[in-house]
């Protein structure tokens, strides 16, 4: 898990540090708020078009290869982002960023189902997704000070943003290909007694409640319960994406220096952090089943909501910020209680490629937000009212998913055992 949360963590950053890049890069090409926005919503494009592939290939590769594979390639197309000359280069390379990408985040929800049983699985995505949230406030310290190098070695700052941040994805893919195990048989610190019991805990489990292995792995995509967690997921990355590609730029109409806003914002990815942490690790110890348990997925999202709306309303450059603060807090901490439902009726292909499924159609919720905020800004020349829109649409999605989860719970086995 902390290979794989490092892993993240630069891929987060390499997604992300396009809204520092942006703070320069939009006057160094010409490009408008919308043109910007749209070039890097197609991360989203591509992710979503080679997302599911992607899985279904690592399920026969395996994961250190495929892992290896992917990251090589985000990192090269990173740093090529660093010598973009025009609109039309910006956009086929964020496209080629969402293609390279494809895969990584369901692939290790799919590895997870593999290495950990259910009771443990909301726990070991909120770990790992904790390293989002600390990939922004990484990313939100370091874009700021890149962006001071402005003239170093002849590149301006937002070139020194891409180089600097795709090259660890370079080094981390050969590490990956020497150490990373494809699964808990070649793992080198279990025992043989211990191999054999996590075998048969996790077959035990998707042999005795009612998962599904299609003999075609894209079969999982007509499965009415994959559909229906894909439709309401849209609302999770929405928010999040909408709240991290724009918060830079709100911090900055406050006033403050680009090197004092890369500080500043670590501040709601800390607070984020601890959120994904405290969030699955309730449900677990509470052991969280029925509305409970669908409350833990809902209630953090409406608490996003409600910060995301007051932040537009409530005085005083502070209590802006610490609304957007509980904002990020709810958008992220909504999602490991829910990443830990498909692996409760799918394995094997079909729970790669339904996963797959469900991430790459949720993360066109990225591509809308990164161009309704911009183009909303536009309109409104306000830096806060797009945050109306990200509000509107985590709330609504919200009890949409209350509906979503409430209707699979009873239609087939949906929750968390409680911690041992």
């Amino acid at each position: 898990m902390p290979l794989l949360g490092l892993m993240y963590l630069v891929a987060y950053i390499d997604r992300q540090n396009i809204s520092y890049a942006k703070l320069e890069m939009v006057g160094s090409l010409g490009l408008s708020e919308s043109a910007y926005g749209l070039g890097a919503s197609l991360f989203f494009l591509g992710y979503f078009l080679f997302e599911v592939p992607a899985n279904v290939f690592l399920e026969k590769v395996g994961a250190r290869v495929w892992f290896a594979r992917i990251m090589f390639t985000w990192g090269l197309v990173t740093i090529l982002l660093g010598f973009t000359q025009g609109t039309a280069m910006f956009y086929v390379l964020r496209f080629l960023l969402g293609v390279a990408e494809a895969g990584f985040f369901p692939g290790v929800l799919f590895a997870v189902t593999l290495w950990f049983p259910q009771e443990h699985r909301a726990r070991m995505i909120g770990w790992f997704m904790i390293a989002s949230v600390l990939a922004n406030a990484v990313g939100a310290a370091v874009g700021g000070a890149l962006l001071g190098l402005d003239g170093v070695w002849g590149l301006a700052g937002w070139q020194w943003v891409f180089l600097a941040t795709g090259g660890p994805a370079l080094v981390l893919a050969v590490v990956v290909l020497a150490v990373l195990p494809d699964g808990p048989a070649s793992a080198p610190w279990l025992a043989p007694a211990q191999k054999a019991w996590l075998t048969r805990t996790i077959e035990a489990e998707r042999t005795g409640s009612g998962h599904v292995d299609h003999g075609n792995p894209f079969a999982a995509l007509l499965d009415r319960r994959v559909q229906m967690l894909a439709g309401v997921y849209v609302c999770l990355p929405l928010a999040a994406y909408g709240l991290s590609y724009w918060l830079p730029t709100v911090v900055k109409g406050f006033g403050v220096s680009n090197l004092a806003n890369g500080f500043i914002n670590v501040i709601p990815w800390l607070g984020a952090a601890v959120a994904l942490w405290w969030v699955p690790r309730h449900a677990a110890r509470t052991g969280a089943t029925g509305n409970a348990l669908t409350w833990h997925v809902v209630g953090p999202a409406l608490v996003g909501a409600a910060g995301l709306a007051l932040s537009v309303v409530l005085p005083g450059n502070a209590v802006k910020f610490a609304c957007l603060c509980i904002a990020a807090a709810g958008a992220f901490s909504a999602q490991p209680v829910f990443w830990s439902m498909p692996g409760t009726f799918l394995r094997g292909a079909t729970a790669a490629a339904g996963i797959a499924a469900i991430n790459s159609v949720g993360n066109l919720g990225g591509f809308v937000a990164q161009n309704a905020v911009p183009l909303i800004r536009d309109a409104t020349h306000s830096d806060l009212v797009p945050m109306l829109f990200l509000s509107a649409c985590l709330a609504g999605g919200a009890g949409l998913m209350f509906l979503v989860l409430s209707a699979l719970r009873r239609g087939a086995p949906v929750g968390a055992a409680p911690a041992g």
